[in-house]
């Protein structure tokens, strides 16, 4: 079985792609970056906003899957610079306080509208 996730408590895509997608057990966010929901604008505020932003419009798909952190076995991470990592997994280490998912983070050439970081994960689904 295979269902497109939306929720408007997280961006509406930007381009032809869904926010999340249900796939047999499995639910695979699409990439996120800080934008607000409500405004489709990035937060202001640098890394620490925009990953706060990212990691809270993450919750809000998973949660349309009927799934939530606790859940989530991978998670990929694109920095634009990789010297903002600690200042990145600040803010992601309060989401994942104990057995956080396999990770894998790499710095990139440049991020969709300008952003710092992007995030996608998989998650167990229900």
């Amino acid at each position: 079985m295979r269902k497109a996730v939306y929720t408007d408590r997280a961006p509406k895509a930007v381009g032809p792609y869904s926010q999340g997608i249900c796939a047999g057990d499995f639910v695979f966010t699409s990439g996120q970056v800080g934008l607000d929901p409500a405004t489709g604008k990035m937060v202001a505020g640098g890394m620490t906003a925009q990953a706060r932003r990212i990691m809270e419009n993450l919750r809000a798909i998973l949660e349309a899957a009927n799934s939530d952190f606790s859940k989530v076995v991978k998670v990929t991470v694109y920095l634009s610079d990789i010297n903002d990592f600690a200042e990145f997994n600040e803010v992601y280490s309060e989401y994942f306080p104990l057995g956080p998912p396999a990770r894998s983070a790499f710095q990139v050439a440049a991020l969709p509208l300008g952003a710092l970081v992007e995030i996608e994960m998989v998650a167990l689904a229900g």
